[in-house]
Parts: C-alpha cells; sequence; structure tokens
C-alpha cells in the first residue's frame, strides 16, 4: 500500500519577514534614503515642519476662519461673479478675444499714458470711412444694444442666436 508523503510546511512569521525586509532596506535603497534624509533636513531648515505643526494645532481655527469668510456677502458674490466670468470667458470665441488683445497691446502698448491728440473735426470724419473704424463701432453699438435689454428686462439672462 502506497505511504502517505509527509507534509511539512514552514512555519510562517509575518513579523520576521518584515524584519528582515527592514534590515535589508537601508542597503537596498541607500542612494534614496540620503535624498530622502537630505529633503527632510532642508524641510527642517526652511521651519515647514513648524510650520505644519502649527496649522495642524490650529486646524479648528483656520476651518472657523475660512468658513466665517465664506459666508460673508462679499465672498458669495465674488464666488457667483467667478463663476459667470468663467462662462462669459468660455462663450467668447478666441480669435476675437486674440483681436481684442493685440489691440489693446498696440493702442495702449507699453506706454504709461498714450499720447494721441485729438483729431480734428475732417480727421474724425476721414477716419469713419474706414470699414474698421466702422466695425469696431458696430461691435460696441451691438454689445451695448444687448447689454440695455438685458438691463431692461432686470438682468435675467437670456441665449440668443
Amino acid at each position: 500500500m502506497a505511504q502517505p508523503i509527509p507534509l511539512q510546511i514552514p512555519s510562517h512569521d509575518p513579523r520576521r519577514e518584515l524584519i528582515e525586509k527592514l534590515e535589508q532596506a537601508p542597503a537596498e535603497h541607500a542612494a534614496a534614503l540620503l535624498d530622502a534624509y537630505a529633503l527632510i533636513q532642508a524641510l527642517h531648515e526652511k521651519r515647514i515642519f513648524e510650520t505644519l505643526r502649527g496649522a495642524l494645532s490650529a486646524s479648528e481655527h483656520i476651518v472657523e476662519t475660512a468658513v466665517h469668510a465664506a459666508e460673508s456677502r462679499e465672498s458669495i458674490f465674488a464666488i457667483r461673479n467667478a463663476i459667470i466670468l468663467s462662462k462669459m470667458l468660455g462663450a467668447i470665441n478666441p480669435e476675437l478675444l486674440q483681436c481684442v488683445a493685440i489691440a489693446v497691446g498696440q493702442t495702449l502698448g507699453s506706454e504709461r499714458k498714450p499720447v494721441i491728440e485729438p483729431p480734428g473735426l475732417f480727421a474724425l470724419l476721414k477716419q469713419f470711412r474706414q470699414t474698421e473704424l466702422r466695425r469696431s463701432i458696430a461691435l460696441i453699438n451691438r454689445f451695448l444694444d444687448v447689454l440695455g435689454d438685458q438691463l431692461k428686462k432686470g438682468g435675467t439672462p437670456t441665449q440668443s442666436s
């Protein structure tokens, strides 16, 4: 008759395995450990750890202050305005905004105060003959027209094509 093969499983001690890995780690990861020590020293010299300990000890006060600041009317308006501004910037055609940026740069440019002599009546009439000026004035007029409609309606947003 067949004899059973004796099964002997060596004892498994996870703590001993971890201790062995920990003992081998400095040799295997020497360069990384030296970099980590240098980073910790730099953080210590810049007093980052003291700042973090202070923030942790005062975390409740910091949260209370932030909540009180966020509850103010001005903060609520600022958040709402930021959302509206992001929607507005998202709705502007990037090519048009690029044109505006170029126009601002070329007219206001790097000079502290642009020196523009007011044109005479005939020079002004001559400028009105330029297609670019009339196109810009039409754009400004359209903007002011839509703005006036919105103000008349009480500022309620509408989408028009």
